[in-house]
């Protein structure tokens, strides 16, 4: 079946990602992709590439251009409230064993406009439109669409519409909310227009007590400018102050920027400029930081896409990208048999992601990089510096590279008989 038509929910890294690989696979094949946006969501947060994904954006012709448009961070500074560096761990060079730093650390529009660019034409494109509720039948999957009104056959549905899929909780009869895994991370996401990293290509992680994180990040802009993020961790017994975040998310940014000023106006170091630069931003973005664990990942013709059917914080952009090209492999192998497809995408991405790290476990992580009390933070500054001052990192790397124990888990995946370009007409 050469000319599949196909709607995607969503139209970021996972959708790109499909998108591409399907037209290799399928040159002939009709993609609509649906985006809540009013426009392609070109802002963002930086984001990286490891593990399996490495592979595939070599595999795709792509990793020259996302070189080109990294965020040359060449690590991550913990500073205290002066602004003096505890510890510092460095980009390792190595693709294969990667630090806090990714070899690929790139912001999130950019990848996804890169993933799109060689596509954007072969695809139609919807804004500001969502799926209101589907209908599936043998033949296809009939399609409502929320703002329109209008009503289309598919032959297949793919949700890549985040952390809160509305399309994972049709498929599952839940609520969106009831498949997220860990609660504790808030994060605010933003341009700030100026550098206040001076200059500098290491980024910058304070704390304050609270459980309160100012992450800044260097831009490439020549105009001079930096990445802001506020990251609020909370404990299980501080759910007072979790639910005050979670109230905030919902009702929208103006509501989050609030409480950002509130919670942050004495945190310290460069609060108060950062919290008036986020005034003046204009891409600010607010999220719950956490993951999604879905027991399944398709039933009949729709199927789950990245944050959509397997958010794992730190390693989500990756997961995407392997998810993409699976799902996009197991239509060819299976010759667009969108059954026997969806079957084995699921048999590859679950075991995978049930072999990661529990998202209680990085959840735990977060906690321990965070500390909620002074106290707590010079002992984490401490141990760090201990780390770095004796190049423990360093060498618990090179160890690992040595025993062959530094390669990130990749996904087995079986070798899928992609035509070669011409034949695919891929761009």
């Amino acid at each position: 079946m050469s000319n599949l038509n196909i709607l995607v929910a969503g139209s970021g890294i996972a959708g790109g990602a499909f998108a591409f690989c399907l037209l290799r696979a399928y040159p002939d094949a009709n993609i609509t992709i649906i985006e809540r946006d009013p426009a392609l969501r070109l802002t963002g947060a930086s984001v990286d590439i490891r593990t399996s994904a490495v592979d595939i954006i070599k595999w795709m012709g792509i990793e020259p251009t996302i070189r080109e448009h990294t965020t040359n961070e060449k690590g991550v500074s913990f500073v205290d409230a002066n602004g003096k560096a505890v510890a510092t761990f460095e980009a390792t060079g190595n693709t294969n064993s990667q630090s806090l730093t990714s070899e690929y650390e790139i912001f999130r529009g950019a990848l996804a406009k890169i993933l799109l660019d060689p596509v954007i034409d072969r695809v139609t494109t919807i804004f500001d439109e969502t799926v209101d509720h589907y209908e599936q039948h043998d033949d296809g999957v009939v399609v409502t669409f929320a703002k329109s009104k209008e009503v289309k056959k598919y032959d297949l549905l793919v949700a890549a519409d985040g952390l809160r899929s509305k399309i994972r909780g049709a498929m599952l009869n839940t609520k969106p909310e009831e498949h997220i895994c860990g609660g504790s991370s808030h994060a605010a996401f933003f341009t700030i227009k100026k550098d206040l990293l001076q200059g500098g290509q290491l980024a910058k992680w304070y704390n304050a007590p609270m459980g309160r994180t100012i992450f800044l990040r260097p831009d490439p802009d020549p105009a001079g400018r930096t990445r802001g993020h506020f990251l609020t961790i909370t404990t299980d017994k501080d759910l007072e102050r979790r639910k005050r975040l979670d109230d905030a998310l919902r009702q929208g940014n103006e509501s989050y920027m609030k409480l950002m000023e509130e919670l942050y106006e004495d945190a310290g170091w460069l609060a108060p400029e950062v919290l008036q630069a986020m005034r003046e931003s204009d891409d600010f973005y607010c999220s719950l930081f956490a993951g999604v664990r879905s027991p399944k990942l398709q039933q009949g013709r729709v199927v789950l896409l990245g944050d959509a059917g397997y958010a794992t914080p730190g390693i989500g952009t990756s997961l995407a990208i392997v998810g993409g090209y699976v799902l996009a492999g197991e239509l060819l192998n299976h010759l667009g048999d969108v059954h026997a497809a969806l079957k084995g995408y699921e048999n590859i991405m679950i075991p995978h992601v049930n072999c990661l790290p529990g998202v209680e476990t990085m959840d735990s992580g977060m906690q321990w990089m965070t500390p909620q009390t002074w106290w707590g933070i010079s002992i984490r500054n401490v141990l760090l510096g201990v780390v770095t001052t004796l190049k423990l990192d360093k060498l618990g790397m090179l160890v690992a590279s040595a025993t062959g124990f530094a390669a990130e888990k990749k996904v087995a995946m079986p070798e899928y008989p992609w035509p070669v370009l011409n034949e695919a007409k891929a761009s």
